[in-house]
């Protein structure tokens, strides 16, 4: 049985509990970041991290803890589960008021609720997905305009992923005009002669960990990079397209809507920049 952390205490799963009352539960009034665990370590924690504050405080919230006492809440219980490769799922909510109501609480008399827990995943960078390219499909993008904001208002996209898995395929990118925006939980590219294109920061994305990884590594390689946005005929016709996450790291895509990318197989860039974000991960865990 998994050990979970529920307000400064570590628990068996089983007697893990919030109140009803809670606003993560009642109104989706929450933030998370999902950290990936690679040989016991944890990638990518601090900006994770700084994410988090983002989040928090564009919604009003305050940072309930340090950095320091969050690393120690991630290792915790990483040690606690026996995590070897995995996910750490990190949620703040604005808390349990003593009854419902679509005004904020006092925060001075209502404190953040913090939970986390841990998802086993052995052998996680080496899904075999990342050998054989995974399938899409487009769906309208209809969330609400803050995108950039990672709350854990995810009706959408789950609803997307289900439409996805009806259609046969692995996942969805979202449109919006004509335009992609991203994926249910993924950042999107395209690569064509040799460029790399994937839509810049915005309200209308979420600004993905793994991508800004990922980006970097391929500045500092002189790989050709263009941050703008791309059309879903664009995408049909590119030579090559791939999504970043934290959990799939790099992950070629094949086909969209049933038309083939490329020639149906992971191109030369996308494994590339999934074996250098891998092994500088690897390298620079905590």
């Amino acid at each position: 049985m998994r050990t979970v952390y529920v307000n400064g205490d570590f628990l068996p799963e089983d007697r893990a509990h919030i109140s009803v009352f809670d606003r993560g539960f009642l109104m989706a009034d929450g933030v998370y970041e999902v950290t990936s665990v690679l040989d016991g370590k944890l990638i990518d924690f601090h900006s994770h991290i700084r994410r988090l504050k983002r989040s928090l405080e564009a919604l009003d919230m305050n940072m309930p803890m340090t950095s320091e006492d969050f690393l120690a809440l991630h290792r915790g219980i990483v040690e606690k589960n026996q995590i070897t490769d995995g996910l750490v799922y990190l949620q703040v909510t604005r808390g349990a008021p003593a009854d419902r109501d679509f005004v904020f609480p006092d925060p001075d008399s209502t404190p953040l609720t913090i939970i986390a827990f841990t998802q086993s995943k052995p052998g996680l960078a080496d899904n075999p997905l990342s050998k054989t390219g995974i399938r899409v499909i487009s769906v309208e993008d209809i969330r609400w305009g803050r995108r950039d904001i990672k709350t854990v208002q995810l009706l959408y996209p789950s609803m997307a992923k289900m439409m996805a898995q009806k259609a046969g395929a692995d996942d969805a990118w979202m449109v919006l005009d004509g335009i992609v925006t991203e994926g249910t939980s993924n950042n999107a590219y395209i690569v064509k002669d040799g460029e790399i294109i994937t839509r810049p920061r915005s309200n209308e994305i979420l600004h993905g960990i793994t991508r800004a990884a990922v980006l970097q590594y391929a500045k500092d390689r002189q790989m050709a990079l263009v941050e703008r946005a791309f059309s879903l005929d664009e995408a049909r016709n590119a030579d090559e397209a791939f999504i970043t996450s934290a959990s799939q790291f790099v992950m070629p895509v094949v086909e969209i809507d049933g038309t083939q990318i490329g020639d149906g197989k992971p191109g030369s860039v996308a494994p590339k920049l999934r074996e250098i974000y891998i092994r500088e991960s690897r390298r620079s865990a905590i």
